[in-house]
């Protein structure tokens, strides 16, 4: 039998990407020696850290890839893990030289749309339309990530239906996913669902780690769940990301609407820009097809036209969300409506609402522009 080609099996290997950095394992350092004996493979991978949660994940993907290899007839995978020395340069490889503490979004060449969903008072589904909007944008090919901003009532990992918690590397933190989507939360870092109770500097410190020391990648979108109304995250984000664009979700009855253009009217303080209104909850479908608007109508446009006047710019409506059921339960466990029932009325509403905002943003920093003295 001829030789395995030992280059045919680190291209293969190639094709296996870390599932928590989702890079190559063999650009992270992670593959320590490739071993033929005959038909037979034995892999040396270094784990970022013991113990890690998705070994497994990386056992089946190795062995799927190098068995495409031509002559491979078994793989075995034996795994160690980094030292310190390497999980430090693994550090400063995917922090690309940005500093430690350095927020990645707030870069001018970052190429991350960042969109803060705001709301002016709970219970208005901000939070659902946040995990349904991620999804759409990322079953559209984008690169997504979610921040559960709401510290006291954080709710996205269930509705996404994460379960892990993120994993440490040196003084990076490597977040979980699910439908494409990563994401943080303080839920996954407080035991039994006890409650935060925290002043406004350690919301700040808080909201700076979900930022600075969680490896991101190289994000199309980051959403960030804000809680109700115009309190200390708020302003926290302002100040860390100020190029962060607000989204505004109400629903159609005038109260509500009255407090949602408060929460955006911030945008006039903080100079953020506002992309649009989100009305949700706007009616709902009876099974005879009867159309009834239990919290009234109109709310979202009042807020978009208040808001376009306060701040002497257009702010659309971007779109109407009917009630529905669904959305509650595909929330309860952890299905997006969007991918659990992609034909219902309101995950078209969602999903062309996602189809406005899936935009990447692009830059001429750093770019050359083809220019040549005259």
């Amino acid at each position: 039998m001829a030789a395995l080609d030992t280059s045919a099996l680190r291209s293969a290997l190639a094709t296996v990407n870390d599932p928590e950095i989702h890079r190559p394992i063999t650009d992270l350092g992670m593959v320590e020696d490739v071993l033929v004996e005959g038909g037979s493979v034995t892999v040396k991978l270094l784990l970022t850290v013991a113990g890690c949660p998705l070994k497994d994940t990386l056992r089946k993907d190795i062995n799927e890839a190098l068995s495409t290899v031509e002559g491979v007839r078994s793989v075995q995978v034996d795994m160690g893990v980094m030292s310190d020395e390497q999980r430090r340069e693994l550090q400063t490889q995917l922090r690309g030289g940005t500093p430690a503490k350095e927020v990645p979004f707030a870069r001018p060449e970052s190429r991350t749309r960042v969109y803060a969903v705001a709301s002016g008072k709970g219970g208005v589904g901000k939070s659902s339309v946040t995990v349904n909007l991620a999804t759409a944008l990322a079953a559209r090919g984008l690169s997504v990530g979610i921040v559960d901003a709401d510290i006291y009532g954080f709710s996205i990992p269930r509705m996404l239906g994460v379960t892990e918690r993120p994993t440490r590397v040196e003084e990076m933190i490597m977040p979980p996913s699910a439908h494409g989507v990563r994401v943080i939360s303080i839920g996954m870092f407080v035991a039994d669902n006890a409650a935060v109770v925290w002043r406004g500097p350690m919301l700040h410190r808080a909201l700076q780690q979900f930022l600075s020391d969680v490896y991101w990648g190289d994000l199309d979108v980051l959403l960030m769940d804000l809680p109700p109304g115009t309190g200390d995250v708020a302003i926290s984000l302002a100040q860390l990301v100020p190029n962060a664009e607000i989204l505004v979700v109400t629903t159609p009855q005038q109260a509500a609407a009255e407090v949602a253009e408060r929460a955006g009217s911030i945008a006039v303080q903080t100079h953020q820009h506002i992309v649009g209104v989100i009305e949700n909850m706007s009616w709902f479908n009876t099974p005879n097809g009867e159309r009834l608007e239990l919290f009234g109508a109109g709310g979202g446009q009042t807020v978009a036209d208040a808001l376009s006047k306060t701040l002497g710019t257009r702010v659309p409506l971007l779109g109407q969300v009917p009630l529905d059921p669904a959305v509650r339960e595909g929330g309860d466990v952890g299905q997006p409506l969007v991918l659990a029932r992609p034909d219902s009325e309101a995950s078209k509403a969602l999903s062309g609402i996602a189809e406005q905002l899936a935009v990447r943003k692009d830059t001429l920093v750093g770019r050359s522009l083809g220019l040549s003295p005259a």
